[in-house]
C-alpha cells in the first residue's frame, strides 16, 4: 500500500461519498484487482458508516499513512456531504476480525436499506456484518421470481434470500442454516419489513444430517445454495456441493427453478455448468446473473458466480 496507491483510494473515496447511495453499497473493492497496490482493502457505505476493511496486514508506516489518509478524508467537503457520521477500520487479517472506530461513537449494529428492504448489520463483533453486498442483484433475482412459490434457501445464513423472497410474494420459505444465531438475525430482518413470520421456517441443523427435514417441505419451485467455500467440519466446496446437486431432482417441482452459487476466487463458473450436467442433468443452465458494477474484477471468472438453472427453461 505504497503512497500512491493511499493518494488513487483517496480519489476514489471522494468520488465515491460526493455521490452518496441511497441505500447500502460497496464504494472501493480492491479485491477485484483493478488497483494496483490496493488488492487488500475494501471500503462499504453502510448508510452513515464508512467501513474500511484491510484483508492482510500493512506494515506500521502503510497502516499510519492509511489512518491519516482516511481522517484527513473524513474532514472534506465529500465526507460532509454524504452526511457519514461513523468511520470504521477493520483487521480482518486478525483471527478476532477487530475493528476500530477512527471517527464517531462505537455502534455494535446499524439498519441499512438495500432495494427497498431492511437489514440489520453487526459492527466491530464479527468478521462479517450480516449481508454480502455483492448479491445485491441476486437478491433482487430472487424477489422478482418468487410470487406465489415454495422456496428452499441452504446456507441462509442471516435470511436475506428468504426476506427478498417474502417480499417477492414467496407463499413459504424454509430457511436451513447450522448457526442458529444467524437465523436468529435472519427473523429479526424479516420482522424489519413487517413479514408474515408464519410463512417462514428457520431450521438451525447441518444440512448433511438433515435430508429428513428438507424432505419434509419439498416439493420446491425455487431452490437457493450460497455455500461459504469452506466451513470446517461442514462443508468444504469441491467434495461436498456435488452432494448437494444430486439431490436438486427429488426436491424440486416440475417447473422448478435453482440458483446455485459459488464465491471462490479460484473457482470458476463451470464447476457449476459441469456438476449440475453429471449429478443433475434434467436441470439445464440458464443464465449467469451480472454483479453489481461496484465489484469490478479483472478476471470476471474471480468474482462471484449466481447461476440459474432450470428443469424445463422457457423456450427449450
Amino acid at each position: 500500500m505504497h503512497p500512491d496507491a493511499i493518494a488513487t483510494l483517496q480519489h476514489q473515496l471522494t468520488t465515491a461519498l460526493s455521490g452518496a447511495p441511497d441505500e447500502v453499497r460497496r464504494l472501493f473493492h480492491g479485491r477485484g484487482r483493478c488497483w494496483p497496490g490496493l488488492e487488500q482493502i475494501t471500503v462499504d457505505w453502510l448508510q452513515g458508516v464508512v467501513l474500511v476493511a484491510l484483508f492482510r496486514e500493512p506494515d506500521a508506516a502503510e497502516l499510519a499513512a492509511l489512518k491519516r489518509m482516511l481522517l484527513a478524508l473524513a474532514e472534506s467537503p465529500a465526507w460532509r456531504q454524504s452526511g457519514a457520521q461513523h468511520l470504521l477500520l477493520q483487521h480482518r487479517y486478525r483471527l478476532d476480525s477487530a475493528s476500530e472506530f477512527l471517527l464517531g461513537e462505537p455502534l455494535e449494529e446499524c439498519l441499512v436499506t438495500e432495494n427497498g428492504l431492511r437489514f440489520k448489520l453487526d459492527l466491530g463483533r464479527k468478521q462479517n456484518t450480516g449481508l454480502f453486498l455483492d448479491m445485491r442483484h441476486g437478491r433482487r433475482w430472487v424477489q422478482e421470481h418468487a410470487r406465489g412459490k415454495r422456496v428452499l434457501n441452504l446456507f441462509a445464513y442471516t435470511c436475506g434470500f428468504s426476506v427478498a423472497a417474502i417480499a417477492g410474494g414467496a407463499e413459504q420459505v424454509v430457511n436451513l442454516d447450522m448457526a442458529k444465531a444467524a437465523l436468529n438475525r435472519g427473523r429479526d430482518n424479516h420482522r424489519l419489513n413487517g413479514h408474515d413470520l408464519s410463512r417462514v421456517s428457520f431450521l438451525g441443523h447441518d444440512l448433511f444430517k438433515s435430508w429428513g427435514a428438507v424432505n419434509r417441505g419439498a416439493p420446491y419451485d425455487l431452490i437457493i445454495i450460497d455455500p461459504p467455500s469452506f466451513q470446517k467440519g461442514s462443508f468444504a466446496l469441491t467434495k461436498d456441493y456435488q452432494k448437494i446437486l444430486r439431490r436438486l431432482p427429488d426436491l424440486l417441482s416440475e417447473q422448478g427453478t435453482v440458483l446455485a452459487c459459488v464465491n471462490d476466487p479460484a473457482i470458476g463458473p463451470d464447476f457449476l455448468i459441469e456438476g449440475m450436467a453429471r449429478e443433475a442433468p434434467a436441470l439445464q443452465f440458464v443464465e449467469r446473473l451480472d454483479n453489481p458494477p461496484e465489484f469490478p474484477d479483472i478476471d470476471p471468472d474471480s468474482g462471484l458466480k449466481a447461476l440459474v438453472f432450470a428443469r424445463h427453461p422457457e423456450g427449450a
